[in-house]
């Protein structure tokens, strides 16, 4: 598709506006996230099942089209069930009935024959993340500093990302998928990560400099993995954003695409290192 004059001549004066709009959103949202990570506990869970609400609805809208009315309820209250067993800490539990929830759904659209992966994507999407970032923010001695470098890298990757594609340009990541990504916001958006990966170890004052920048380029990777991925999906459903929640930024997740791939990378990382302590498995690489 090709772009109209008047498009092109009031796209600056948009993109400013947009702009705007971005940054009074993340100045008035991200306070309340820092709180609520700073207290954790239920303050934390409590965060994280609105998030689940607002995930589910616009994830079944994504994915299920014209049953996504009927689909979204059963969908928001398994991700509700796992939040809140993750929240009592019971993460084995909270993955069950997340797995529970995505078992009944696949038993349900296999009897009317319709496709399985919508299900198997929304419930894993909804599901996996929220309960990682649970977890890992429990981990007494280093859950709030995991939480905080994530949180702050993903902000970095996006913000770094967003200025190098803008300011740089160059050729496209995957223009049929995302048109606005490019490699050049792929590198400055690692250049951020990187820059987190060192103050964060300076302020912990242990483990490896050299595996904590490593860990953050692996980052990079899948947080624009999970943009593409997102984008993938809206692209499907033949719509914009994913919702209107957030002024700026379209639906919820618009917003934590990133995370939500970044979120599952680091539980990994956790489980593989040091599951007894996930926290101090992502940030402490001898």
């Amino acid at each position: 598709m090709t772009v109209s004059q008047a498009e092109k001549a009031e796209a600056p004066g948009k993109k400013m506006g947009d702009l705007g709009t971005r940054v009074l959103s993340a100045l008035v949202l991200a306070p309340v996230v820092l709180a609520a990570v700073w207290f954790g506990g239920w303050f934390f869970t409590a965060l994280l099942l609105v998030a689940c609400v607002a995930m589910a609805w616009e994830l079944a809208g994504l994915l299920f089209g014209e049953a996504s009315v009927r689909t979204s309820w059963f969908l928001t209250l398994t991700g509700i069930a796992s939040v809140l067993l993750a929240g009592m800490g019971l993460p084995s539990a909270a993955l069950a009935a997340g797995g529970a929830g995505l078992a009944f759904s696949l038993a349900a659209r296999s009897w009317t024959r319709r496709p399985l992966w919508p299900a198997l994507v929304a419930y894993l999407y909804l599901v996996t993340p929220l309960v990682a970032l649970i977890w890992l923010r429990a981990d007494e001695s280093l859950g709030l500093a995991v939480l905080v470098w994530l949180l702050v890298t993903v902000w970095a990757i996006d913000t770094f990302a967003y200025f190098s594609g803008r300011f740089i340009g160059g050729p496209k990541l995957a223009p049929r998928i995302s048109p606005k990504k490019t490699w050049a916001g792929l590198l400055g958006g690692m250049a951020g990560a990187v820059v987190v990966a060192i103050g964060t170890w300076y302020w912990l004052g242990e483990g490896s400099v050299l595996a904590l920048i490593l860990i953050a380029i692996v980052l990079t990777v899948l947080e624009q993995a999970g943009d593409f991925a997102e984008s993938a999906l809206k692209r499907r459903a033949g719509v914009k954003d994913s919702g209107a929640l957030i002024p700026g930024h379209g639906g919820i997740l618009d917003r934590v695409d990133g995370l939500v791939a970044v979120a599952i990378g680091a539980a990994l990382l956790a489980l593989v290192n040091n599951a007894a302590n996930p926290a101090a498995g992502v940030l402490i690489w001898p």
